[in-house]
């Protein structure tokens, strides 16, 4: 027997935190050592290795997969094509199930189970890595088991069945509405769970205790739906009346009465960060910075990083997840590298998806449990084990972040130069980066610097490069930055003696 967790040691600021696409890896691992690996046996150079960079490791999909949603991920056409796209020899057996159609909160046996999750959990923890797993909280797959109870879920009528067949399905003699965005079409596989319901909030505060019990955190899926205003106007009068208290204000304290430190991370959209930072998440997704990073100028990403540092601070920054393109494709190689410098030194949870450093191109839908098997970007992956071996870790997480004011140095191209300090005591480290396609230069000013009559060594942490400037000359003109497009330092600054 597996001895349980103390789950209540706290976590480090601004973590690092690592999304694996369990089914689909613990496949490529059981291809590359020629036996089935499982949650059971991951081989220990995988976890000294690949995963010792991370804070965390997110085991996304571990959960039991649905019956019903495998039969409707195989005969939905817009999936079919998706498959083929990302597998050339795609057959119905790499159908697993859509991992946010749960069936049940038990560990998938089919990846090692419980038993499995346990193992893996101690050997992360033996290394200073914590785990994080998925929670659903919008809808269970249309077979799952919670369908056997009462109150839990969004009823419908006789009507609504005949006039909207794609939004509402009949179990028995009821009739219940499938799980929905309201802005897009209903999820065919999933039920819709009433977040106005007292008894379905008590459901989702017993599940989270006891999904507490095996991991030190939750990313919660589509964590805004169950919001009062959005839950009230996607569903309406068929919700019941407007609970005093938002769902997430009842389950979050909860769940950390008797778990203080367990993370709660919330996919989030619509400008709606603050809101469920208010509500109680300790992280929200940055999809805004996301967007400005695929299709904005440096100034508006600046415009963004000038947010109070209470909001910052709780954000969750990526350029790539399960749900968006590779970064690769959709950013281009130099830009992804440039974006991935910002996202990994700003403050926040850093989010890297397993694949990214490799330079993986094809995005796998998450109904697959195989891969299509792409050979390693070798300048990706050199990138990123560079950086991250670079990041100055504790000492910076432990410090005080500022941007940084840049100023023309000939002409305008100090716009497209995105620079911030973090320091620690006596510790200082600036991150500059060119987030532009030309040349930029520019001279910076870190805020309440005082160089004073020394010499300052500037050692670039991702070239080694050391450069040795004059205190007076940094005072009176800042320090001069030229980079080429989509470059950036990552400065370790020492007064010298």
């Amino acid at each position: 027997m597996i001895k349980m967790f103390d789950n209540n040691l706290k976590w480090p600021k601004h973590p690092i935190i690592y999304e694996i696409d369990t089914w689909p890896w613990l496949h490529e691992l059981s291809e590359i050592n020629n036996l089935p690996i499982t949650l059971n046996n991951v081989p220990a150079d995988i976890l000294d290795k690949e995963l010792s960079f991370f804070d965390a490791i997110w085991f996304m999909g571990v959960w039991e997969r649905s019956p019903a949603s495998k039969k409707i991920a195989l005969e939905h056409p817009d999936l079919q094509s998706g498959y083929h796209k990302a597998l050339h020899d795609f057959s119905d057996r790499d159908v697993v199930g859509s991992p946010y159609s749960v069936y049940y909160y038990h560990v998938d046996n089919n990846i090692g189970g419980i038993d499995g999750l346990k193992k893996i959990r101690k050997r992360l923890s033996e290394r200073n890595i914590k785990l994080i797993l998925d929670y659903v909280p919008n809808h269970v797959s249309v077979d799952s088991l919670w369908t056997f109870e009462q109150n839990l879920f969004i009823k419908g009528t006789t009507e609504d069945l005949m006039s909207h067949p794609y939004d509402y399905f009949s179990i028995s003699d009821k009739i219940f509405a499938y799980g929905r965005d309201p802005n897009f079409p209903a999820w065919t596989d999933t039920i819709q769970i009433n977040a106005f319901s007292q008894e379905a909030r008590q459901k989702t505060i017993n599940t989270l205790l006891n999904i507490a019990e095996l991991c030190d955190g939750v990313r919660c899926d589509m964590a805004m739906l169950m919001t009062n205003k959005i839950f009230n106007r996607t569903w309406g009068k068929k919700a019941g009346s407007l609970p005093k208290r938002e769902f997430w204000e009842e389950v979050i304290p909860a769940v950390k009465d008797k778990f203080p430190n367990f993370l709660f991370i919330a996919e989030v959209y619509w400008d709606m960060e603050w809101e469920l930072q208010q509500q109680g998440f300790d992280f929200c997704y940055d999809k805004r910075l996301y967007e400005r990073l695929m299709h904005e100028s440096a100034e508006k990403i600046k415009d963004h990083l000038r947010a109070e540092w209470n909001f910052q601070r709780k954000l969750l920054r990526f350029i790539e997840n399960h749900d968006e393109q590779r970064v690769i494709t959709a950013f281009g190689k130099e830009k992804s590298k440039a974006a991935a410098i910002l996202t990994l030194t700003l403050p926040g949870a850093r989010l890297i998806h397993e694949g990214q450093i490799r330079g993986y191109k094809l995005k796998l839908p998450v109904q697959l449990g195989r891969r299509q098997i792409e050979e390693d970007d070798q300048e990706i992956s050199a990138f990123y084990l560079k950086l991250l071996k670079t990041l100055p870790g504790r000492k910076m997480r432990e410090g005080t972040w500022l941007l940084c004011k840049v100023e023309p140095s000939g002409d305008f191209s100090n716009t497209n130069l995105i620079t911030f300090v973090w320091q620690n005591e006596e510790n200082y480290f600036l991150i500059v980066v060119n987030f532009s396609p030309y040349l930029a230069k520019g001279n910076v000013r870190i805020k309440n610097l005082n160089y004073g009559l020394t010499e300052w060594s500037f050692t670039d942490l991702l070239t080694q490069n050391v450069f040795v400037y004059e205190g007076e000359h940094l005072d009176a003109h800042g320090l001069y930055i030229e980079l080429p497009a989509w470059n950036g330092h990552i400065f370790d600054l020492q007064k010298m003696d």
